[in-house]
């Protein structure tokens, strides 16, 4: 026979770690292809701020917020065959008011005109895909970024921030008190492990981490930490940008010491693949080490990229990391 009190800590032990994601964009949508797997109770919190491509028509013409990073992470989240997810990531290349719009933003766009409710839209297109964990916008209503440049203009729109061509001074949003969805919220407080990136900084974290409540909801969090820094530095957003750079630029953002641990890449890119890139205007973000330390926070180091079309975090690779470090906090804090 089991005593009560032995029950709860076979509970205790068996229970699977609480991981709030943060971030929006396609690196987001990568990792959690490998989290998924992992024995993790995935919550994601995602951007409301996109306002181009299909997501901005459909944010403007139906007044809801913009669908396309919500969908990104249900796919990715999603247990279902092959040929479904390639048929929610189709995107029409003809038709009157159809051409540009990807299945899986119409779907999302009619749950929510059936439920009444996006938050609740969401949830119910989770349970058609069989998502593993939840996945929460950031607030209940599509928001507006700004960005104020060094040289003081002020550019409107998350699509049009990267176009500016310019060093971003910091960005804000429109209305500025805007109020958080409240399970994001209480996901935050409940959770064990806290996950900001990869993803755009300026343009995919930070519209997440400037909601104020939100923002202090993770600052007051005992929660390990984590930021996964991007690989390569974005033109018009992180042009030249190290890794303390982009903990430099949170940090002014939010005014807190914010992470635990930083996970970066250092494995070597091909001079090929970084000549593809170059002539983009983008590069590997470089780790100056001994900065990010001075700063107080713990580096994990590996080789965490993967080349197809392509640069991407190697999802497996990073999702080891991850969880064994949220594994080890757990067994800590018992």
């Amino acid at each position: 026979m089991i005593r009560g009190e032995n029950m709860q800590t076979i509970q205790k032990i068996v229970r699977r770690p609480k991981i709030v994601v943060i971030g929006g964009g396609t690196g987001l949508s990568v990792m959690l292809r490998g989290l998924k797997e992992k024995p993790l109770d995935i919550t994601a919190i995602v951007t409301v701020a996109d306002d181009g491509g299909s997501s901005g028509i459909l944010r403007n013409e139906l007044q809801i917020p913009p669908p396309g990073d919500i969908r990104n992470v249900l796919m990715a989240l999603a247990d279902v065959e092959p040929l479904l997810a390639d048929m929610l990531k189709y995107r029409f290349k003809n038709g009157n008011g159809l051409a540009g719009h990807s299945l899986g933003n119409l779907m999302l766009a009619a749950m929510t005109d059936l439920s009444g409710d996006f938050v609740t839209g969401i949830r119910q297109l989770s349970q058609v895909l069989a998502v593993r964990g939840r996945v929460l916008p950031a607030a209940n209503r599509a928001i507006v970024l700004k960005a104020e440049l060094e040289d003081g203009t002020i550019v409107t729109g998350e699509s049009q921030i990267p176009k500016a061509g310019k060093a971003i001074k910091r960005v804000f949003l429109e209305p500025a008190d805007v109020v958080p969805l409240a399970e994001a919220v209480e996901a935050i407080e409940q959770a064990d492990a806290i996950l900001i990136g990869p993803g755009s900084l300026y343009t995919s974290i930070m519209p997440n981490l400037i909601v104020p409540k939100l923002a202090q909801a993770i600052v007051e969090s005992e929660a390990v930490k984590l930021f996964v820094c991007n690989v390569m530095t974005q033109p018009g957003e992180t042009d030249n940008y190290t890794v303390s750079n982009h903990l430099d630029a949170i940090h002014a953002h939010i005014g807190h010491h914010l992470f635990d641990y930083v996970i970066v890449n250092d494995g070597e890119i091909p001079p090929q693949v970084e000549s593809k890139y170059a002539e983009l205007g983008a590069k590997a973000v470089q780790l100056d080490i001994d900065e990010v330390t001075r700063r107080g926070y713990k580096v994990i180091a590996d080789k965490l990229v993967l080349f197809r079309t392509f640069l991407r975090h190697d999802a497996e690779r990073l999702s080891h990391h991850i969880y064994k470090l949220v594994e080890n906090w757990m067994l800590r804090k018992r």
